[in-house]
């Protein structure tokens, strides 16, 4: 589950990462030939297709928005290989449309396909969960039951991980500013056993790695924690809270955070696909529920869209003060600094506002389903759209819910005015291009686990361009390289864009990039930087592949010329060939075999390693077992350098030719570096928590 509770737009990141990872095997061969890391950096940016028709006035009715949809949905499915979706809207107090496209079972194992009931059919929304959590804990706050700014510790019956003297409260936990690093194990499961919150959180939690407040870094744990203090005050479970004070207050009688499903609704649960050919996956069980076990219909979240906008007779589940205060930006400059010029987040929501217009929202993604919930609260306006397919690629339910939530907008809220022009002057514009240009990493990311390799294949580039614009490869949160100009001081705005961009800077250096919401760009650390760990990694990774492949080939060899020369055959040796064998030079058999081995173990656990990684990323299980015995193995590769260096000092020491001196240097550099890779992205860490 771990893009599932982003915006729409961060999945590409994990495609990103996942196939800079299956091509590991090949790095060593591409670093070896030549082709620098950062070559994607000179690439121009692709403008992106259309998604929707030109911006007009259409008027935002039913026959409107149903003939649109209509026309966009059912052959954008079929073409990306996604089996179903629904797609409600309301305005003005009421339910404009539901409607549902494709099916809900496509009749692979069933053997017969069930259409997507737009009424009844149930989708997991994945983190658009999390809004729920956040109204629930509001419900608290407005209660004085919770406090926003006091620490979290006054509510909580365990210890969560603090790096930093300050307080973690429950503003922190509702912005994803509380610090907490993210975690995979256990985020998304399948069975029949419930999760119990409690133990999800307390045991083996993630470290603090950021001081709570500063830096917006997306957090599973952080969400659920604010759910466990809603089940620790209110005294009865996370689940029963939200059924009593939200889901039946808003009419919500189809909707549910249990798993596994109660009986009465799990006839009417939808199928979840990768694609529409495969055959359907498991329900999924979500570990921390407050995060993104939610299941509902859409007219349900048509339900809670209206109760969100405090629309009168729709349930109350907020008073007008509070749902103000929940989605206003929570965080200012006073935490922030000048981050709080990017998109900040709400108490819960993302800041999505496009055309001019102030559009708060959430998305989330599970293995299979794929949601995107968004209010207009100045227009009594929302949109709630669900796919359950992932799709033939990994961008499929991305376009195309880009397509349907910017083609809303863009047809029905178009855009009254141009936007302001820059007012930042050439001069300081290139100035500042050249103090932004390096790699970034994520803050968003896995620091004390093993999970830290993956800083070294998601690196953002910035480069400055000779007018003053940044080139940005990829693109914030997306996979295509975007260009940006700079519109205010240290405010950056994308080239025939709308996504804007704003940087932290002390002493002459970035320090921060707030991209949107809870997801920043930090300065990579220099030893950690893309253009050093990979081709560290990768011609290291070639070397030992080539030593261990010449290791068995040599032996054959050898062992084939012996038995081609007269003379050869066992017991006829003669004294002279003793001598041969006593000669210093076979003197270091041990040395060469434990190297020899040591090579062996650094390649096998090079190939585990990224075989485990893409395991963990697909959000499944890895015993602890496997990790140790592929530390183990890795283990050996780094003290392999012991008998590396002294076949090194063997070879010159008895003048073994250039040729050789050259083999055992480099095998001894190959190591070095993979043990360097190893210990600085956390492969032999003492923990093999993910």
């Amino acid at each position: 589950m771990f893009p599932s509770h982003e915006p729409p737009t961060r999945r590409p990141g994990r495609v990103r990462t996942l196939a800079a990872l299956a091509a590991v095997g090949a790095l060593a061969i591409t670093v070896a030939a030549g082709v620098p890391a950062s070559a994607a950096s000179a690439a121009e940016p692709t403008p992106p297709p259309p998604v929707s028709a030109p911006p007009g006035e259409h008027p935002l009715t039913r026959s409107d928005v149903d003939a649109w949809l209509d026309g966009l949905l059912p052959s954008a499915l079929e073409n990306a290989g996604i089996a179903g979706g629904v797609v409600t809207v309301v305005d003005d107090g009421k339910v404009v449309t539901t409607r549902g496209y494709g099916y809900a079972d496509t009749g692979t194992t069933s053997g017969e396909a069930v259409p997507v009931d737009p009424e009844s059919t149930l989708f997991r929304p994945g983190s658009v969960s999390k809004l729920f959590t956040a109204t629930a804990a509001m419900q608290l706050v407005e209660s004085g039951d919770v406090d926003l700014d006091t620490d979290i510790a006054e509510y909580l019956d365990f210890d969560v991980p603090r790096s930093f003297d300050g307080p973690i409260t429950m503003r922190h936990l509702l912005t994803h500013t509380a610090g907490f690093e993210e975690r995979l194990g256990g985020l998304i499961g399948s069975g029949s056993v419930s999760p119990v919150l409690r133990d999800e959180l307390a045991q083996d939690p993630p470290e603090q790695v950021y001081e709570p407040g500063t830096v917006p870094a997306y957090s599973n744990y952080g969400n659920s924690l604010a759910g466990y203090i809603v089940e620790r005050v209110s005294g009865v479970p996370f689940e029963e809270y939200v059924e009593r004070n939200i889901l039946t207050p808003a009419g919500m009688t189809s909707s549910t955070f249990e798993q596994p499903l109660p009986e009465a609704l799990r006839d009417r649960m939808s199928k979840g696909y990768a694609t529409s050919a495969d055959a359907p996956g498991p329900f999924e069980i979500v570990g921390t529920p407050p995060a993104g076990a939610l299941t509902a219909s859409a007219p349900d979240m048509a339900r809670f869209m209206l109760a969100q906008l405090g629309e009168p007779g729709t349930g109350a589940i907020l008073e007008p003060g509070t749902l103000d205060l929940m989605h206003a930006p929570a965080l200012d400059e006073s935490s922030l600094g000048n981050l709080a010029a990017s998109p900040r987040m709400t108490l819960g929501f993302f800041d999505e506002s496009r055309n001019g217009r102030w559009i708060i929202g959430h998305g989330g993604d599970t293995n299979y389903f794929h949601s995107h919930l968004q209010l207009y609260p100045e227009e009594r306006t929302g949109i709630f759209v669900s796919f359950n397919s992932t799709g033939d690629s990994g961008l499929a339910t991305l376009e195309l819910r880009d397509a349907v939530l910017h083609g809303f907008t863009d047809r029905y809220f178009p855009a009254e005015s141009a936007p302001a022009a820059g007012t930042v002057d050439d001069a300081t514009a290139k100035e500042h291009a050249a103090i932004a240009e390096g790699s970034y990493v994520a803050s968003r990311g896995m620091h004390s686990t093993f999970l830290a390799s993956l800083e070294a294949f998601s690196a953002t580039q910035l480069t400055a361009r000779a007018d003053g614009r940044l080139l940005i490869t990829p693109g914030p949160l997306s996979d295509s390289p975007a260009l940006y100009e700079e519109i205010e001081p240290w405010v950056w705005r994308e080239v025939d864009g709308q996504r804007v961009i704003a940087m932290r800077v002390a002493d002459g250096k970035v320090e921060a990039i707030g991209v949107e919401g809870a997801f920043t760009l930090l300065p990579a650390q220099p030893e950690r930087a893309q253009a050093v760990a990979l081709p560290v990694l990768g011609v290291s990774a070639l070397i030992l592949l080539v030593a261990a492949v010449a290791w068995p080939v040599g032996a054959i060899t050898r062992r084939v010329r012996r038995r081609s020369v007269p003379g050869s055959a066992p017991g006829s040796a003669s004294g002279s060939e003793r001598a041969v064998r006593l000669h210093p030079e076979r003197s270091g058999r041990v040395v060469r075999l434990l190297t020899n081995i040591a090579t062996v173990c650094a390649v096998l656990a090079l190939g585990g390693w990224t075989a485990t990684v893409l395991t963990v990323m697909s959000l499944e299980d890895v015993s602890e077992f496997s990790l140790r015995q592929l530390q183990v193995v890795q283990g050996l590769g780094v003290l392999g350098i012991v008998p590396a260096a002294l076949q090194v000092v063997g070879a010159v020491r008895h003048r073994h030719g250039w040729r050789r001196i050259l083999g055992a240097v480099l095998v001894l550099l190959a190591l070095a570096g993979t043990a360097w890779f190893a210990v600085e992205f956390r492969l032999l860490a003492p923990s093999v928590s993910y």
